[in-house]
This record gives C-alpha cells, sequence and structure tokens, in this order.
C-alpha cells in the first residue's frame, strides 16, 4: 500500500560525508558488522554433497495445496531438496551433514507476497510511531526521539494513524509544532499514503494558502490553510526536501529489514516499487555475498523498470536471490487518508470519491509498455472503482496478451460484489493482506456503510469466483509477521479474538489455504513457483523451524509461534539463541 514518491533517511545536521568516526557511523558499523556475520553464518557450512535434516514435524503442500508430512529431508549439493522421508523410510548412512531438528516442526520458509524490503529497514532506524495509541503519546515519542538524536537534521518517521487513536481528524502541524518546532518533522501515515509536517518543513518547501494541490494528491486545508497533512502525490511537495539517504544509509537498512525478515521466518518477499537505489542496494549485497533474502522485484513505475532491467525482465541473480520481473503501478490511493478510489462517495465524507492517479487510457498504456516487453504487471487497487477500472483493464488486454501473464492486483481490498467473479477470470491473482482485515475492519465500516462491505477482504469469494491469492503483510505498513497474517486469514479474528467468530466469517480460508497463500501461492505470483516456496523434490531448502503445528495450533498459539532457525538454499542465515541457549540448558539437566 506505501507510496513510493515519500522518501525514508535519517540525515544528519552535519554536511560532511560518513565517516567511521561519528556517531551515526558508529552504529552503522556494528549493524554491518550484524550483516556481515549472517554472512559468515550462511557460508560457514560446505555446500552439502548430502545432507539430511531429521527428526523434524516436516509439512510442506504441492502445488495442488495437498499437505505433505514428513519426518526427514534429504538437501542435495545445490541446496536444493531431494527427497522427503517418512518414519517408514530408512534413512542414508554416508552423509556429509546432518541437522537434528529436535521434533520442531519444519515448514517452508514463508513468503511475503507485497511488502518493502527498504521501507522496513529504514523504520527500523527511524522514529516508528505504530505502537502509539493517541495524539500524546506520538507528541512525547517525537519530542523524545528528538531529544536522544540531536545530530540529526530532520526528524523522519512513519506509522502514525488517527483511526487508531481515536482523534476524528487528521492532526496538524501545530499538533506536531508542541513537540518539535525548531526542526523540520516529516512523518509519514501507517500506510505511506500520507504524509504529517510540521510548521518548519512546510516553510522549508514553500507550502503556503496558495499552494495548489498536485494531480493525484491533496493538500488538507483547515480555515484556509494547509494544516500540515499531504495525501499521496501532494506528500511530493515535502518529501522531495528530505536529504535522501546515502548509500551507506542504505546498506545499513537492508541488513536491518533482512534480519528482521529472517527472525520471522520470512525467506523471500516480492518487493513492491523497487528504485534505482533500492536496486542498486540489492546489488552490492549480493556482489558482496550477503544477500539471504530472496527478492523478487517489482520496479516503481515503467521509468524505473526499464532504467533498472532494460528492454526485458533480468534473470534470476546470486543463486537466485534476485530478479526484477514487473512493474509496480498505482491507480489509487488507500481507505485510511480517504484516498482509495469509490464508486460512490465515502460514508463519512458525502463530498469525496477519492483519488484516480491514472486515467483508463494511461493504466492501459503502462500495462501495455511492460506487457509487451515481457514485464508482469502489478497494480495498486484498494478501492471498488480502482478494481473495476484494472479488471476491466486486463480483460481488454488479455484479448492481445494471451500468453501466462499473471495479472496482478495489489491489496483489493473493496470490490463491488457484481465484479467478484471477473477476478476468476485471466488468471487474475489477488495479492492480499491479511492482517489489513482485521487493523482496517472498524475504519472500513465508517468509510463505506455496512452495505458496500458485501466484497470487502473478499478471500473466499475470490477463489469461489476461480481467482488466485498470494498473502503478503505490506510491510512496514503492517508488521511483516506471518504467523499474525496466517492467523488473520483462517479466523478473520485480530489478536484480541474480535469479533468474537470472525468479521465477515464467511470470508475466510482454510488453514491450507492460508498456507498456500504465504508459500506456494505467493511464489507462482512471481513465477517462482519451480524454484521455492514448496519442499517438494528440486525445489531449494528454504525451511524454517517453528514450535508449532500451523495445521494443529490455535489461532492463538500461532500468532506466538516462536521461529528457532530459518534456512535458505540449504544454509542457516538466521538462528534463535534465545530458544537455542534454552535448549542447550535442557540438554545439559537430561545429561
Amino acid at each position: 500500500m506505501m507510496k513510493t514518491s515519500i522518501s525514508f533517511a535519517f540525515p544528519i545536521r552535519s554536511a560532511k560525508p560518513l565517516r567511521v568516526s561519528n556517531s551515526l557511523d558508529t552504529q552503522g558499523k556494528s549493524r554491518l558488522k550484524t550483516a556481515l556475520a549472517l554472512f559468515l553464518l550462511a557460508t560457514a557450512s560446505p555446500a552439502f554433497a548430502d545432507g539430511l535434516v531429521e527428526n523434524v514435524n516436516g509439512i510442506t503442500l504441492d502445488q495442488d495445496g495437498k499437505v505433505i508430512r514428513f519426518n526427514a529431508m534429504l538437501v542435495g549439493g545445490e541446496g536444493k531438496v531431494t527427497e522427503l522421508l517418512t518414519k517408514k523410510d530408512k534413512l542414508p548412512k554416508q552423509l556429509d551433514f546432518r541437522l537434528d531438528g529436535g521434533g520442531a516442526t519444519l515448514l517452508p520458509g514463508l513468503i511475503d507476497a507485497h511488502g518493502h524490503v527498504m521501507g522496513l529497514g529504514f523504520q527500523l532506524l527511524t522514529l516508528d510511531l505504530s505502537a502509539t495509541n493517541s495524539l500524546a503519546e506520538a507528541q512525547a515519542a517525537i519530542k523524545a526521539y528528538a531529544a536522544k538524536h540531536p545530530e540529526r537534521r530532520w526528524i523522519i518517521g512513519r506509522g502514525w494513524n488517527q483511526e487508531k487513536w481515536g482523534l476524528g481528524r487528521f492532526p496538524t502541524a501545530q499538533d506536531l509544532d508542541a513537540a518539535v518546532s525548531d526542526l523540520p518533522v516529516w512523518l509519514e501515515r501507517v500506510d505511506g499514503h500520507a504524509g504529517w509536517a510540521n510548521s518548519r518543513a512546510m516553510e522549508i518547501a514553500n507550502i503556503t494558502s496558495t499552494t495548489k494541490s498536485p494531480a493525484g494528491g491533496r493538500i488538507e486545508m483547515t480555515a484556509g490553510k494547509p494544516s500540515g497533512i499531504f495525501v499521496d502525490a501532494a506528500a511530493n511537495l515535502i518529501g522531495k526536501f528530505v536529504p535522501a539517504p546515502k548509500p551507506l544509509e542504505r546498506d545499513i537498512a537492508l541488513g536491518e529489514a533482512q534480519k528482521k525478515l529472517h527472525s520471522l521466518g520470512i525467506t523471500a518477499i516480492a518487493d513492491m516499487g523497487t528504485t534505482m537505489d533500492d536496486w542498486q542496494s540489492y546489488r552490492r549485497a549480493g556482489d558482496a555475498g550477503w544477500l539471504t533474502v530472496r527478492i523478487f522485484a517489482y520496479a516503481a513505475g515503467v521509468d524505473n523498470m526499464v532504467a533498472i532491467a532494460g528492454p526485458h525482465p533480468s534473470p534470476w541473480l546470486y543463486n537466485d536471490k534476485l530478479r526484477l520481473g514487473g512493474v509496480k503501478l498505482y491507480l489509487d490511493g488507500a481507505l485510511g487518508s480517504r484516498g482509495a478510489w469509490l464508486k460512490k462517495p465515502y460514508a463519512d465524507a458525502p463530498r469525496q470519491t477519492g483519488l484516480q492517479f491514472l486515467a483508463s487510457a494511461e493504466i492501459r498504456n503502462l500495462m501495455v509498455r511492460a506487457s509487451m516487453d515481457g514485464f508482469q504487471t502489478a497494480v495498486h487497487a484498494i478501492g471498488d472503482a480502482a478494481n473495476a477500472e484494472v479488471i476491466g483493464a486486463i480483460e481488454e488486454l488479455s484479448e492481445t496478451y494471451k500468453g501466462d501473464m499473471r495479472w496482478r492486483i495489489e491489496h483489493t481490498q473493496i470490490v463491488d460484489p457484481a465484479d467478484l467473479a471477473r477476478l476468476g477470470k485471466h488468471g487474475i491473482i489477488s495479492s492480499m493482506q491479511p492482517v489489513h482485515q482485521t487493523s482496517d475492519r472498524v475504519m472500513a465500516e465508517a468509510r463505506l456503510g455496512q452495505e458496500r462491505l458485501k466484497g470487502a477482504y473478499a478471500w473466499q469469494s475470490i477463489l469461489h469466483a476461480g481467482g488466485k491469492l498470494a498473502f503478503g503483510s505490506d510491510v512496514p505498513v503492517e508488521s511483516a509477521d506471518p504467523f499474525a497474517g496466517l492467523a488473520a486469514a483462517m479466523t478473520r479474528e485480530d489478536a484480541e479474538g474480535q469479533p468474537f467468530g470472525g468479521w465477515r466469517p464467511e470470508e475466510h480460508v482454510s488453514r491450507e489455504q492460508a498456507l498456500a497463500g504465504f508459500t506456494t501461492g505467493a511464489a507462482y505470483a512471481a513465477f517462482a513457483e519451480s524454484k521455492f516456496g514448496s519442499l517438494t523434490p528440486g525445489h531449494y531448502a528454504d525451511f524454517i523451524l517453528i514450535d508449532v503445528d500451523p495445521m494443529l495450533a490455535s489461532p492463538r498459539q500461532l500468532r506466538k509461534a516462536v521461529v528457532k532457525e530459518t534456512w535458505v538454499g540449504g544454509r542457516p542465515v538466521y538462528k534463535n539463541s534465545a530458544v537455542n541457549a534454552a535448549d542447550e540448558n535442557n540438554n545439559r539437566e537430561k545429561r
């Protein structure tokens, strides 16, 4: 859901280039050491000639969504699965490597079908307001952050949510001035579709009462003056003045993001909105040997698509760790900022129907431009008008492009029930984020009214219509935690079990369908189903060890799942030190 036009950075007041001697680089040096440690972990063991992972409760899905259970897994020299074994099978004796899983559940590495890798990295390095529950809490956090980082020239961050705060309005520049007034402050909304500036930031950007809202954006006004809130394209009016991150800062952010993803059991992610700067960070990590998460990138618009990949999608690089094979296009905004494009006015803002970023001809021209060179298109569409528009475009283009296009719609949150059946045609993939449903439920009811919710987050209806699902998180809009996503998909209840029985429970999916969304379905959505997403022979040995069985655990247990280890291509990339220490203590006591 995150807009790519809003930049992240953590600039410092000094204009001097970063050096190892300053405080930020000391922190950065430590983080780069962590990235190096991950690299050493991944390369410490030799390539498998014959490796065995045994004593596990193994679970994977085949390409038809059928559950396969096993107790041991053979891994070959290329880091790929060669055989799945049960207790009835004899284990080979001549092995170069053995891993005792200790009875833990072994799953395919989980895949986030829609996230923002660098956005996550910078969220981990800048001010994060996602945990604040009121404006007062946010103001206190902003003030404390500024005091802790006196070297910063700008205070930057994200995560505020006026709906969660129960504020009943957008926050204002004056609200922000009360926390910090001497430095420019720029904070993105949790969905990335609006920014919040203080008066100093607006002064630097020359924002006045005469500044016009750009196409595809909106400057919120109060008493005829800019309020400090800039929606969608209007955010760039401030964002372009924020100092861009340096390459070192980007590499630190990538290292932090990668570490976080692996700790959550994620081994691959679709990076939605990759810029040239992002791509260069990924390439630097790959060239240096410390890129361990698999990234299938979707360029931020056609210009970045051409600049990064040239006339055709890139090949898979670094042992299938990185590829740019598609383009991300935006058709509308988000519900929270009332930027989602609706067929009828918002129930709580009768004069607004949201923002249409691209005219009908424009979206079709861009999709043609990508398709003619073999790039996959992934179109952001949240409102029912936006979804109807992109479905119509796919129907028209499918008359010309008859190959395996795997058209993607990102989010597919609000669909007119009359349009649901159309999602089953032409192989359309709905790339959705289960946690959006639990987070947005109350807000969606306010924005739309009860009668317009029949096509909201309609996972089961999409499957019933013949559509395909791929699940993700939209990190950093939401937590990247895939176990929260699995639980939400199965129950349509939040972490507190609300509403009891699920919100519009007829749209929940089965355990198998939920797991497929984060494994085989997510891999298929990126043309990667022959490489990973399943642990059937021939696929990479991307796997995790966890402490619960997702086919049997309660939703509450699943949300509390602990990742013990994460492996990519038959090599360890994350080990939970706390869990390993506890296991070692238990083993000593037994001895």
